[in-house]
Order: structure tokens, then C-alpha cells, then sequence
């Protein structure tokens, strides 16, 4: 065991506080790395607010982590000290599960191990993230960061890529496809990227008219405002795929009007209850698919850091002082980031 330094939420009410803690001394397949960047998710508000219901405190989050590695254990041939590495949303599961076998670790059927707020498999310690100057990994769950990527902008490929790119690669979206983006935070901006990245015709869904510029810079080849009724009507049976970003209960049913027969809504941002109700006659009289999808698995994580870094492609990012992270999320609930804040880690010990 050796001490660490982070940030924490001690309950639900309280702010990110600095704190000194524990992390396990590596094991024979463990990286030790320290921390250079941590992206800042919205997923981060929700736990350390204990809005779903599931925290454990105290609280570090941090699932979008940067670093360079300090140590390995014994057993380690995937990394070696100097590399420079990624902690993506796990830092285990069972692998042995029918979902692990098949490199879809975030579908384990045990259970992944959440990079904060979970719990260790083999000492049953709670999990702690990349608000801190350190963590300790094992080596299956760590990433190469390419050479051509920007660190600091690389962070949130390891949550907001993956979530965008998995569905792109598993509903096979290719070039020709029209695809349109719900939303253009954190994850639709990605979206954005990366699906004019695979060649598809994408437009984004906003309720605002003036993002459409902000929209076309991104790679939006067409905007359409989700509040005027007569451009949603004009875009009813369009598009091969919504990629549905949107965070909060919102009506699905216009949107999937907007979609062919055989069209496929995937919902990426929403873990509640549809509300209003979903209207199943407009999947079962075109065919249509409403689906999710979580994240993506360690082989494809690597796979959207290689393709990002051929693509010249990184998330949009503003950097962040640690000291001021209740700020940032204060910020972030209002909207008011372009597009994910990325602590510099450096903050942390000045």
C-alpha cells in the first residue's frame, strides 16, 4: 500500500474535498501510473451526487485517465514503465463470462468493475478514479495511447468515444448511411466526429438554431431544430440511425419518426424510465429498432484510440485546475463547457 492525494465527495451534499488515501501496491499484473489528465464526465455529477442511487463514499470519480507508467508487476508484458496509458470506465470483470470472451467486458454478466465506486475482486476495497495523482490497474484494463494523440484532448476518448464509436462499429454505420445526432454535448460532438469519420451523412437534432454553426464546425453536414414542427415533419422516414446522446427523459416518439423502415434508434445518454410513453406502433409498423448500448470493451477502446489518432480525431476540450472542479460541475449542469473539461493533474500538487 502506498498514499495517495485526490479529490472526493464524502456524501451526496457535500463538495469535491482534497483527501490522502490508500492504493494498493501492484500486484503481479498490475500498472502502476501516474495520473497526467482526468476528463471530466457528466457521469461523474450523477455518482458523486448519488443521483442513481448506487454511491459509496467517500467518492473519487474519474473514468477518462491519462498517464504515464511507473511501475508493473511481475507478471505484466502488455506495458512497461515510461508508456504512456489510458484508464478507461472498468478496471475489471469476471473474464470468464460468456460477454468477456467475446471483449465485451462492459456487459460482463457478473458484473464489470467500475473505475470508481466499485468494488475490488479480490480484496473487496471500494474502487477509486483518476481524481488523484495515481491509480493502480491491472494491465488487461489499461490502454496504449497512441503517439499522435494530444494527451490531455485524448482523455475523453476513454469514455465519450468509446460510447460513440461502439454503436458506429457494432450497427455497422458506413459511408452513404444518414445518421443523426440528438444533442451536442460531450458525446454528440463525438458523435459527430466520428460518424463523418466512417463516411455517413450526419445531421444534428438541437433544440437551439443557434448551434448550427458551432454544428457545421463539428462535421454536421445539416442541422435540423427539434422544436419546430415543420422541420421534423419534413425529415420524417430519413435516417438510417439516431445516435440519441440526450441525457434527461425526453419524448422518443417524434424522433423516431424521423427514422426509415428498418431505422435503429440507439440511446447512449439515458439510464431512466421512457417518459412520455413510447408509442410501439412507430417501431412495429416500419421495423424500426430502439436499442442502447454501453460504452464499448477494452479491444475496442484500443480500437477507437487507433482510429481516432489515423483520423486526427480528439474531443474538444477546455483545461481545469482541480481546485476548481465544483465549479466545474456547476458549469456543466448549465451547459456552459465546449466540450468536456480535462483536469491537469499538475494542479493537484502545487
Amino acid at each position: 500500500m502506498y498514499t495517495a492525494i485526490g479529490y472526493a465527495a464524502q456524501s451526496a451534499t457535500t463538495p469535491l474535498a482534497p483527501v490522502t488515501f490508500q492504493r494498493r501496491s501492484p500486484r503481479p499484473d498490475d500498472v502502476a501510473i501516474e495520473i497526467l489528465y482526468c476528463g471530466v464526465c457528466h457521469s461523474d455529477i450523477h455518482q458523486a451526487r448519488n443521483e442513481w442511487g448506487i454511491a459509496v463514499y467517500p467518492l473519487m470519480p474519474g473514468h477518462e485517465i491519462v498517464g504515464k507508467v511507473t511501475a508493473v508487476g511481475g507478471a505484466v508484458t502488455r506495458h512497461k514503465v515510461g508508456d504512456l496509458v489510458g484508464v478507461g470506465c472498468m478496471v475489471d470483470s469476471c473474464r470468464h463470462c460468456e460477454a468477456c470472451h467475446a471483449d465485451l467486458e462492459q456487459y460482463c454478466l457478473e458484473g464489470m468493475t467500475m473505475t470508481y465506486g466499485g468494488a475490488d475482486r479480490v480484496d473487496g476495497s471500494i474502487t477509486m478514479g483518476g481524481y488523484s495523482d495515481s491509480v493502480v490497474v491491472s494491465e488487461r484494463f489499461v490502454l496504449r495511447i497512441p503517439e499522435k494523440l494530444d494527451l490531455a484532448s485524448a482523455a475523453p476518448l476513454l469514455c465519450a468515444g468509446i460510447t460513440m464509436y461502439s454503436p458506429i462499429k457494432h450497427y455497422g454505420i458506413k459511408a452513404g448511411d444518414k445518421v443523426g445526432v440528438l444533442g451536442m454535448g460531450g458525446l454528440g460532438h463525438m458523435g459527430i466526429k466520428l460518424a463523418k469519420a466512417v463516411g455517413a451523412e450526419v445531421t444534428l437534432f438541437t433544440r437551439s438554431a443557434s448551434k448550427a454553426g458551432e454544428a457545421r464546425r463539428q462535421g454536421a453536414d445539416h442541422v435540423i431544430v427539434s422544436t419546430d414542427d415543420e422541420q421534423m415533419k419534413a425529415a420524417a422516414g430519413h435516417f438510417d440511425f439516431l445516435l440519441d446522446t440526450i441525457p434527461v427523459q425526453h419524448d422518443l416518439n417524434p424522433y423516431l419518426d424521423t427514422l426509415r423502415f428498418d431505422g435503429v434508434h440507439i440511446l447512449v445518454g439515458l439510464i431512466e424510465p421512457v417518459d412520455p410513453a413510447l408509442h410501439a406502433g412507430k417501431l412495429v409498423m416500419k421495423r424500426r429498432v430502439l436499442a442502447g448500448s454501453l460504452i464499448g470493451g477494452i479491444a475496442e477502446t484500443q480500437e477507437v484510440l487507433d482510429f481516432c489518432a489515423e483520423h486526427g480525431i480528439t474531443c474538444d476540450i477546455e483545461m481545469l485546475d482541480i481546485r476548481d472542479i465544483n465549479e466545474a460541475y456547476s458549469r456543466m449542469i448549465a451547459g456552459d463547457v465546449k466540450y468536456r473539461f480535462v483536469i491537469d493533474m499538475a494542479t493537484l500538487k502545487v
